[in-house]
């Protein structure tokens, strides 16, 4: 390689890294100031580096097949700082693309003002006031539901999360919780800054004052003692499981709503959300956000029947093994999971397949499925063995989920890749509850197998956070149409 094309390449990368370092504070201003959320082909650019940004636009070409540039975004994004936007969600990736297919010799001003009208309303909030929420457990998931929740506090009018509900652990837990929230050994450190108030007994995160309450049963708390009023619960720590149970936390002054991050027994609506928010109702007080494996195969399985059919099927998921299983060999009550997780892969079983047809109904009794635990942290993979109602090709059924995660009604929970080269590590802190590995795909007639990877931990949890936006009456427009 010469000197001048050495040069060359690195002049291109520095210019730009200066343009995305300028749209840090235009994409900052719209969020913080409109409540609008900036992404490029689903991914989400607010509150990140110049960097991520460059990555996101990298990220495209695997998608448009040629590189998106931030030459071509940046004067998108001015253009959108001239607007006075409303609460939104806007992807900049496929504006601009809109724009340089269908501009047609428009400025960029005008074809911004254009696509963006219907936005171009004035920040308003969305809510009366903010809606409380509050974690009953601060485990693993409880923990990752409180760094989105932080995450997407914006400038307050929306969710705001309240407290979190435990058992006392000791006369230094209020530190050792904040020092769990703060690092994560699979997910890294938390984005921002997190102190303590011992006089509120509380852990004030990005300027969120999170109060830890301790109780030993729902009943026993009064959430308005401490300003907490309509609260969303969400329950993450799956010791009930029923109406019965779950309703417990109704008889708490503050909690108007319940929301169970593990699958609902009974009568409870198991909700995937995407798939079946049917479910959720203004008169329904107790809700299950189904499991993580659920969330992830669900709707890749409803694109794939709603096009192609699935006469039957077989589900085997290859999970990570959990906080139920022993770190060494011990007793368990359940079969074989008493052998040491970080050393073994483990036959268990899995709800997954049953819990299909309570989402996509038309599935029922036409799934099987089984799981092996294996000795990762975290990332889970799905295989999905069926038989279709007619015949396809490896190209037809991947450029159909491949459209299907980029514009439907799925896209928020569907993703794509189809890099040679990804592993289950690659896929840690991915927002969708399921990315197809499109290069894995096989195809023989109606028969195909599908790979499904997902985080079961961070994925799942961005899934029970858009159903609880829900709830709340927190869903925004999503541009371009």
């Amino acid at each position: 390689m010469t000197i001048a094309k050495q040069d060359a390449y690195f002049k291109d990368f520095k210019e730009r890294e200066a343009l995305a370092e300028r749209m840090l504070p235009l994409i900052g201003e719209l969020y913080r100031d409109h409540g609008v959320v900036i992404s490029v082909y689903g991914r989400s650019i607010t509150r990140g580096t110049s960097i991520d940004i460059l990555k996101a636009h990298r990220f495209a070409r695997q998608i448009l097949e040629n590189e998106l540039s931030v030459r071509e975004t940046f004067p998108v994004l001015e253009a959108m700082s001239k607007l006075d936007l409303a609460s939104s969600r806007v992807d900049l990736g496929k504006l601009t693309v809109r724009y340089l297919s269908q501009g047609m010799g428009v400025s960029v001003e005008q074809f911004v003002r254009q696509e963006l009208g219907p936005i171009n309303t004035g920040k308003a909030s969305v809510l009366s006031e903010p809606r409380d929420v509050v974690l009953y457990g601060f485990g693993r998931i409880g923990r990752l539901l409180a760094r989105i929740l932080i995450e997407k506090t914006g400038g307050g009018d929306k969710l705001r999360l309240r407290a979190a509900v435990v058992r006392k652990g000791g006369p230094d837990d209020l530190i050792k919780r904040a020092s769990l929230l703060r690092r994560d050994s699979v997910h890294g450190h938390f984005h921002g800054t997190i102190t303590v108030d011992e006089e509120e007994n509380a852990i004030i995160a990005n300027g969120n004052l999170i109060r830890l309450i301790y109780a030993d049963s729902p009943e026993n708390v009064d959430y308005t003692e401490y300003g907490i009023k309509n609260a969303l619960l969400i329950d993450n720590t799956g010791k009930w499981r029923d109406r019965e149970g779950l309703a417990r936390h109704l008889k708490s002054k503050g909690v108007s709503k319940v929301i169970l991050t593990a699958p609902g027994k009974g009568d409870v609506p198991n909700v995937v959300f995407g798939v079946n928010n049917e479910l959720i109702t203004a008169d329904e007080n107790i809700f299950s956000a189904a499991s993580c494996t659920t969330n992830a195969i669900v709707p890749v399985l409803k694109a794939v029947n709603d096009h192609f059919g699935i006469v039957h099927g077989h589900v085997e998921t290859c999970h990570s093994y959990t906080n139920d299983q022993n770190l060494i060999d011990n007793y368990h009550k359940g079969n074989r999971r008493g052998r040491s997780a970080p050393l073994n892969m483990v036959i268990t079983e899995t709800g997954a397949a049953k819990a299909v047809a309570k989402a996509v109904p038309e599935l029922a009794g036409k799934l099987t499925g089984n799981a092996i635990r294996v000795p990762t942290p975290n990332v889970s993979l799905a295989i999905l063995n069926l038989e279709l109602g007619q015949e396809t090709s490896v190209a037809e059924l991947n450029r159909y989920l491949r459209d299907a995660s980029l514009d439907s009604p799925l896209q928020n929970q569907i993703d794509y890749t189809n890099s040679p080269e990804v592993v289950s590590s690659d896929f840690v802190g991915s927002p969708f509850a399921g990315v197809v590995d499109s290069l894995a795909t096989i195809v023989n007639g109606k028969r195909c197998v599908l790979y499904v990877w997902y985080d079961n931990e961070y994925g799942y949890s961005c899934q029970v956070v858009r159903m609880i936006e829900r709830l709340a009456g927190l869903e925004f427009p999503t541009y371009p149409m």
